[in-house]
Order: C-alpha cells, then sequence, then structure tokens
C-alpha cells in the first residue's frame, strides 16, 4: 500500500515517480532500471498490489503476478537498459544511473518529484530528487519500480540461458554462483559476459 512515507509528499506534489533498478552485481547482462507514477492520491483496488514489497523479498512467481498490475494500475512506467558493454566502457555505477535517467526520460508524463532507492542518484534532468535508503522497501512506487526492473531483466537472463546454454543464465541471472564460476572456469567468458568485473576464485585482480 501508499506508504506513510509517499501520503505527505502528495499534499504538495501530484507526479511522484518512484526508481529503482536491477541487475548491479551480476557477472553478465545489462543492469535494467524501471520508473513508476501511480495516479495522485493512488489507492490500489486490486488486492494483489497489497503484496507488493521490495522485488527481493517476493517469490519469482509473485513478481510475475504483480508486474501486470503495476502495469496496469500506474499512469505510466518505463523500463531501460543498459547493456554489459556499456558497463565495462563506463564502469557499473555510471550505467546505473544511466539506466534510471533513461527510464524517467522514456515516461509519457514528466514527474515533479522523483523518488530513487538507494543513497546515490546523478542526473542531469531538471526534476527534483530524493534518494532513499531502502526505499524498495518503504515506498510503494519504488517497491513497483523494483519488480518491473527486476521482472525485465530476468526474462532477458532466461533468452539469453537458451542463447549461452553453457552458463546457466536463467538460473542464477548472470550472479557469481558457484555453478557459474565454474562454467566461466570450463568455458571462459561469453558474449555478454562483463569484462570488467574480475573473479578472485580465478586469481583475477581488479
Amino acid at each position: 500500500m501508499i506508504s506513510d512515507y509517499e501520503w505527505p509528499l502528495w499534499k504538495d506534489t501530484e507526479l511522484i515517480c518512484g526508481i529503482d533498478e536491477a541487475g548491479r552485481g551480476p557477472l553478465a547482462g545489462p543492469v535494467v532500471a524501471a520508473a513508476v507514477l501511480f495516479p495522485h492520491w493512488f489507492r490500489p483496488d486490486d488486492t494483489l498490489l497489497e503484496m507488493l514489497d521490495d522485488s527481493k523479498k517476493l517469490t519469482a512467481n509473485e513478481r510475475n503476478l504483480l508486474a501486470p498490475a503495476i502495469r496496469k494500475a500506474a499512469a505510466c512506467w518505463a523500463v531501460a537498459v543498459v547493456e554489459h558493454d556499456i558497463i565495462d566502457s563506463i564502469n557499473i555505477l555510471q550505467a546505473t544511473m544511466l539506466a534510471m535517467n533513461k527510464a524517467v526520460e522514456g515516461l509519457s508524463i514528466t514527474p515533479q518529484l522523483l523518488l530513487v532507492d538507494g543513497n546515490r542518484f546523478k542526473t542531469s534532468l531538471r526534476i527534483p530528487f530524493e534518494t532513499i535508503i531502502k526505499g524498495d522497501s518503504k515506498v510503494f512506487s519504488i517497491a513497483a519500480a523494483s519488480v518491473l526492473a527486476k521482472t525485465h531483466r530476468d526474462d532477458l537472463m532466461v533468452a539469453y540461458g537458451a542463447q549461452y546454454p553453457l552458463y546457466g543464465f536463467e538460473r542464477h541471472a548472470g550472479y557469481a554462483t558457484k555453478a557459474h564460476v565454474e562454467a566461466i572456469r570450463q568455458h571462459g567468458r561469453c558474449p555478454i559476459h562483463r569484462l570488467s568485473f574480475k573473479l578472485r576464485q580465478l586469481g583475477e585482480k581488479p
């Protein structure tokens, strides 16, 4: 439900957008950001949305059920993808900032305030913003963005799993699981691996 954090903001601001990302930590694939803007004084009439939370606290099935409900209820939403080669060229922090900004730019409505998960955000957009540590568990619109970003990225990694079957991307989404590290040890990196991410397990140095 809409959080205590958001209600006071809506007294002075009608167009509040939540922003979150998925995929900062994996060894492969893109980083994905989502931006979600709900109608002013939004109250969910879909009971499914009552279970909305930080995407990491939800099961894959719950996220997949919530994603279409979020898209239906939102006034507007957008997802942006920044691929592995850009991550390697500008670093993961800058790539995350780029994805978040691209998501906001993709909205059909210009927000008046951005609520961003985490403690860092950089933008050239002339929109006020607030960063909120653990915002995906505190702010409804950020939680919604976390679900859209996570489900979109997971779908991409499932497709990559079919394209590069030796690595199991559909199971671990590119994170450094034991099986993933062993696959890299045996087969080397594939075209979607982030070359700037080094593995201590393989004796690599940053």
